[in-house]
């Protein structure tokens, strides 16, 4: 059974989960918030509502998931990252 990690420090805390175990789920790097962060081909989702929706995907599609923590007493490096990238598209166009 595949084992994820949660790294926490006194502020937050993020999921890591590779990209394409995201898309087995289908999730894409687009299905997740701002908040998140990137490092090549891992997401590193944020505990309130990225992480949530991952391991609820997770749990439902292939049943109960494990997860060890990892704590950092400082900031931890995970900050440093990339942000995810969201592209929000607004359809203006007005039909009379």
């Amino acid at each position: 059974m595949e084992k994820f990690i949660m790294h926490t420090d006194p502020g937050h805390g993020w999921l890591e989960v590779p990209v394409r175990t995201a898309n087995r789920l289908l999730l894409d790097v687009s299905d997740f918030s701002r908040y998140s962060f990137i490092r090549g081909d891992t997401l590193f989702l944020e505990e309130d509502c990225d992480a949530s929706l991952f391991i609820r995907c997770w749990e439902q599609a292939i049943g109960p998931i494990q997860i060890e923590e990892r704590y950092s007493q400082y900031e931890h490096w995970i900050r440093a990252l990339p942000r995810i990238e969201v592209e929000i598209y607004i359809d203006d166009e007005i039909i009379f």
